[in-house]
């Protein structure tokens, strides 16, 4: 008779879910190992807390030496000098007392210490007139807006600013030495100095009623519509 072997004996079905109980109970044994921690006995030895006296140290103060007083400033003396009464005073200042409230009084120019300054050739930054666009300060931007050509390649690039320009107005009302003072590149700087170069003459300006050299600053704006 042939032994048959009963379905619910059979252990190859369960095979698979052995394999991963085990793995399971390896890892948590693992895991539990790693965690483990333990800890040593120590023995910590307190002292007794026993009071015990300790020296004062004395620190020795140094004396407060005082030094001598400063020497006495030399003295001074004042000489006066006695004139005689009879003695007429060079220096007279005359006042008039029926002066005309409502009269104009004459116009005041004040004196410089040197008068070869204003011969001199050297600009000034200061003057009592300065020089003057002809036409005015209106005229003057009527002009660089009309004659100002923006370059292609700022404005491709969208490039806005101002450029600062120095130059000097001559006597004559010449415009010389342009120079940038600070500039924004892609060719609005060599624009901006072209057209201040080719500015009409200026009004001069004037120092003690007598045109000289001047210098001045002056932006020029490049904004796209």
């Amino acid at each position: 008779m042939k032994l048959k072997k009963s379905p619910k004996a059979d252990l190859e079905k369960k095979k698979t879910l052995f394999l991963q109980t085990g793995f399971i109970i390896s890892l948590a044994l693992a895991l539990l190992a790693f965690e483990w921690k333990s800890y040593e006995k120590l023995d910590i030895d307190i002292p007794d807390r026993t009071p015990f006296n300790v020296p004062e140290e004395k620190i020795p103060v140094p004396e407060d030496k005082k030094l001598p007083p400063p020497p006495e400033p030399p003295k001074t003396t004042t000489e006066i000098v006695i004139v005689d009464n009879d003695v007429d005073v060079e220096d007279k200042v005359d006042i008039d007392v029926n002066m005309d409230f409502d009269e104009a009084l004459p116009k005041w120019t004040p004196s410089l210490p040197d008068e070869v300054a204003v011969e001199g050739n050297e600009p000034f930054i200061a003057v009592e007139e300065n020089p003057q666009f002809p036409g005015g300060n209106t005229a003057r931007v009527r002009y660089l807006a009309n004659n100002i050509k923006y370059p292609k390649t700022a404005r491709e690039l969208g490039i806005q600013g101002t450029v600062y320009l120095s130059f000097i107005v001559e006597k004559d009302g010449s415009v010389t030495n342009v120079e940038i003072l600070r500039g924004i590149g892609y060719g609005c700087d060599e624009e901006a100095l072209r057209v201040v170069r080719d500015m009409p003459k200026w009004k001069p300006g004037k120092q003690r009623e007598k045109p000289v050299r001047v210098q001045f600053s002056m932006p020029v704006r490049f904004v796209l519509q």
